[in-house]
């Protein structure tokens, strides 16, 4: 399990799926922890009944049918489907607007859902979503790359401490993937994954939504920066390594002037 999980780390993000496939056939013994613990490129549907499109995960899933947080049914339907209770449900509603004007301002578009269900300590979970797709053949606002996504899952768990405290358990994952092919910068592929954790005991006067918000906020920069330290930052490294910059030769006016004279 420990060798599955170190080659699923170091398999992009585009080809895991096929990668996992393949893991789950060579290891049908663990197939509940793979697919726990592994992150799938994310999926998204129309929800027929809003018009707007959320996003497939395992934590809106019930057989083959999936729930939408805009719309709360199941697609397709299902009878017996499992439901958040009514106050969970009102909270989902509002952190699905909220979400989706935080992803409009800072990915300027993309696709975002919110799923929250009961959990067994008395608190309960959610599971934040984004996909953004910036290739050229996007509805996004800007389509500079020849394919590219970012895919952001952030799984909170909220656990009652007392009548004025919470405990927030986040775990963050972001699968990145882009592929340019122009004349300026030629054909290039980069893509990778990181996850990172957070706990913190926060007063709840001020509601969970906002404490869960900063907390993603907050994660989300860190991830940001640790991918541009570590697959650009690296990156820019190694091809400079390889191929440092050609320096021209600069001759100053004195010399020249004295070459002039000889």
């Amino acid at each position: 399990m420990e060798a599955a999980m170190g080659l699923m780390r170091r398999i992009p993000p585009k080809h895991s799926e096929a990668a996992l496939s393949a893991l789950l056939s060579l290891l049908p013994h663990h197939s509940a922890d793979l697919l726990s613990q592994v992150d799938q490129p994310l999926q998204v549907l129309c929800d027929v009944d809003s018009g707007k499109e959320f996003i497939l995960c395992e934590y809106n899933r019930d057989a083959d049918s999936y729930r939408s947080p805009w719309s709360n049914k199941y697609h397709p339907p299902l009878d017996d489907g499992l439901y958040p209770s009514q106050e969970l449900r009102k909270l989902e509603m509002e952190a699905n607007d909220v979400f989706a004007v935080y992803c409009d301002q800072y990915y300027e578009g993309g696709t975002s859902s919110v799923y929250i269900w009961e959990n067994e300590d008395e608190g309960f979970i959610g599971c934040f979503l984004i996909k953004k797709d910036g290739s050229r053949t996007a509805d996004g606002r800007r389509g500079y790359l020849e394919e590219g996504s970012w895919e952001a899952i952030h799984v909170i768990e909220v656990v009652p401490l007392d009548e004025a405290t919470a405990r927030y358990c986040l775990t963050s994952s972001v699968m990145l993937s882009l592929t340019t092919n122009d004349d300026s910068s030629g054909a290039f592929n980069l893509s990778g994954s990181i996850r990172r954790q957070m706990n913190m005991d926060l007063p709840v006067d001020e509601g969970h939504l906002c404490n869960m918000g900063r907390m993603i906020e907050e994660m989300e920069s860190k991830l940001r920066y640790s991918l541009d330290q570590v697959y650009f930052g690296k990156t820019k490294e190694m091809i400079c390594t390889l191929r440092p910059p050609s320096e021209p030769v600069q001759t100053s006016l004195s010399e020249q002037t004295n070459k002039r004279h000889s």
